[in-house]
């Protein structure tokens, strides 16, 4: 069951401006990345459902963060179907971010008020999301969008958050455009935790590198 509510995920999204996500089957390598995460001041984690016996390993890494990391919010991504959601809402995952938008998984998250995020990619389906109870919208993949898509939607519509995955990276032109064009926060993936760093498992170097993307987004937003 989730430790934080939805309102209390969206704040800290809002108040972060980044969620780092990744994935690794091995649960030392993961616990590491989620610590190392935490000491560079990120309190957000999406833990992408993309292996064999992904919830296996997120059901320890959540207990690990229960028990050690005292106000890490741990959430899933890469979730396509309700059932999947469930599962992961019942081991615990305080947020749930989609690929695409679905009904069936904004059904099973509105159940248990757990925020859900879900992959949009035009104004008709970010409306439709919203009507469903969406809080904070994935803009998927960002690459192929960009901020001038964000700034375009954010017109009609101010209300809407936009949280961009894919085509994000740490450096400051990038981030600056996003922010800029007005997104909630960003999600940040291979750019931040780079197959360098688990390769090397040098979480020193994340540690630093997720201290200085946090207070460059501080930066660009002051």
């Amino acid at each position: 069951m989730a430790q934080f509510s939805r309102i209390e995920v969206v704040q800290q999204m809002k108040e972060s401006g980044m969620v780092p996500l990744f994935y690794h089957p091995d649960i030392e390598v993961a616990k590491s990345v989620l610590k190392a995460c935490y000491d560079g001041g990120a309190r957000l984690m999406e833990f992408t459902n993309r292996g064999d016996f992904a919830l296996e390993i997120f059901t320890d890494l959540i207990k690990y963060a229960l028990a050690e990391l005292p106000g890490m919010i741990l959430g899933v991504g890469s979730v396509t179907d309700a059932a999947a959601a469930s599962q992961y809402m019942l081991a615990g995952a305080n947020f749930v971010v989609t690929p695409v938008f679905r009904e069936d998984i904004a059904i099973v998250c509105n159940r248990r008020k757990v925020l859900w995020s879900p992959g949009c990619g035009s104004l008709t389906e970010i409306a439709t999301a919203e009507e469903m109870g969406c809080e904070l919208v994935k803009l998927f993949p960002g690459s192929t969008y960009g901020p001038g898509f964000v700034k375009a939607i954010k017109g009609p519509q101010p209300w809407t958050s936009i949280m961009p995955t894919g085509g994000v990276s740490t450096e400051e032109e990038n981030l600056r455009g996003w922010f800029d064009a007005g997104v909630t926060c960003v999600g940040m993936g291979s750019k931040l935790i780079s197959k360098e760093i688990l390769a090397n498992k040098d979480y020193n170097a994340l540690e630093t590198e997720v201290r200085s993307v946090l207070e460059l987004i501080r930066k660009i937003r002051n």
